[in-house]
């Protein structure tokens, strides 16, 4: 019998990633993500899973951001009985993460059903906080590089992926087949985060491509901040950065920490960091120091001095501070949270600036500023743009084309087979080119829902 992969998200975009492997009537999940960005995708997050979540056996995660994990409340909800196997710090960070997002969808499905903006009566959140701590006893951490059966006869084994806290590839070895899933690669020069470990061999490997098509300029994230926020301080204005709650916040507070230490940002810029969980994940690399760059100094010295909003009424009482300001709030693409009502606030003013740190997935309001796009649409309503719109270059967490490619290359053997995921169409198949091109090996972008034999 042939193992078989289903692509049930991360298939012609860059969200939503999930990867059912199958095997003699048993079946492994890798990834459990939610879609972002465009309605249509989104809409995906509703619809049934064209398979009964309790027919599942187990589920393993490369990494906790929500488009690889987002989704585990509603499988849990709908019958997975399973254990859910990821790293130690991976376990750390979906205890913040989860909650967090569905506080963040209750939130949203509350603000619209006061000010009646939904098409539906009433807005319902897609699963709700007791939801997400009944996805979280289903977590079973596991060390990198320590083989371990999530099914019995199935060997899995975590290699570090960079990128954030945690992130793996996943190396799953079953009916004769090795099959890799690279998961979020990061860079080989993060700011942050050491680069992803040299690949296992694999028969056959699946690959983001978020970057697929393009390499990152040179440069570096403190070079590339600093005369940002000199230039905002100058005038006065306020810079808002949408951040991704885990790895990007953290890289930001180290960058700035550096900038002040370095004397290119006036020490009295306040800087407010408006997401508790980008706090509770900042804690994090205190527990898990060895698995970044960062230094038990470094990490201690980048949160002194940064004023940090655990609750609603401390995030609304920034816009009272008048002087010159920088404020992290998530979400990165714009998608909800804390940073829409700071956007309401400062987008109508030349004097502000909204700073992009990182990939914005089409359809979301980060993709919409970063367009040049004279309004957005926020909580039912279009706000004029009139801050400036910049976007970090050197903020990205992925690897760029070439960082995947030297990835692959590094792969020993010779894989039979690159299936190319995780990345808009074009990214996708700008990677699948250089993969056929340069590497000389058989790749293809699956579409959504398709199986394939392995």
């Amino acid at each position: 019998m042939d193992v078989r992969i289903q692509f049930l998200g991360g298939a012609g975009t860059v969200t939503g990633s999930k990867y059912l492997v199958e095997y003699r009537n048993e079946r492994l999940l890798i990834d459990c993500g939610l879609f972002q960005g465009y309605k249509h995708l989104r809409l995906r997050n509703r619809a049934p899973l064209p398979i009964v979540p309790g027919q599942i056996r187990a589920v393993v995660l490369t990494h906790a951001h929500i488009d690889h994990s987002g989704y585990l409340p509603v499988l849990v909800r709908e019958g997975f009985r399973g254990r859910v196997w990821c790293t130690p710090a991976t376990r750390d960070l979906c205890e913040i993460l989860l909650p967090d997002a569905a506080h963040l969808q209750e939130e949203d499905a509350a603000f619209a059903n006061r000010h009646g903006f939904s098409r539906h009566s009433p807005a319902l959140p897609l699963y709700t906080a007791d939801d997400a701590q009944a996805a979280l006893r289903h977590l079973r951490p596991q060390p990198l590089y320590q083989p371990f059966e999530p099914i019995t006869g199935w060997r899995v084994q975590f290699f570090g992926a960079g990128h954030i806290l945690g992130a793996a590839s996943v190396l799953v070895e079953v009916g004769g087949r090795r099959l890799l899933f690279s998961g979020d690669l990061g860079r080989a020069d993060d700011i942050l985060m050491l680069p992803p470990d040299p690949p296992p061999a694999a028969d056959v490997v699946v690959v983001e491509s978020t970057y697929g098509h393009r390499t990152h300029p040179a440069g570096n994230l403190i070079d590339e901040l600093g005369p940002l926020l000199a230039r905002v301080a100058a005038r006065g204005g306020t810079a808002v950065v949408p951040v991704f709650a885990v790895g990007r916040a953290q890289a930001l507070l180290h960058a700035i920490d550096e900038l002040k230490r370095q004397q290119r940002l006036p020490r009295a810029l306040a800087v407010y960091l408006d997401s508790p969980m980008a706090a509770h994940a900042t804690e994090l690399l205190m527990q898990h120091l060895g698995e970044h760059r960062l230094s038990v100094q470094q990490v201690r010295h980048m949160t002194q001095g940064v004023h940090v909003t655990p609750s609603p009424d401390d995030s609304k009482a920034i816009a009272r501070h008048s002087g010159p300001k920088v404020i992290l709030a998530g979400s990165g693409m714009a998608t909800g949270g804390r940073v829409l009502h700071h956007l309401k606030l400062y987008l109508g003013d030349h004097r502000h600036m909204v700073i992009l740190t990182g990939y914005q997935a089409p359809g979301t309001r980060g993709d919409t500023l970063l367009r040049g796009s004279k309004t957005v649409r926020i909580h039912g309503q279009d706000w004029a743009v009139a801050a400036e719109i910049a976007q970090l270059t050197t903020a990205s967490a992925h690897a760029d084309s070439d960082g995947l490619l030297n990835w692959l290359r590094a792969v020993p053997g010779q894989p039979r087979r690159i299936f190319v995921t995780h990345g808009e169409p074009e990214a996708a198949d700008g990677l699948r080119c250089r993969v056929e091109r340069e590497l000389h090996l058989p790749a293809l972008v699956p579409e959504h829902g398709s199986t394939w034999a392995i």
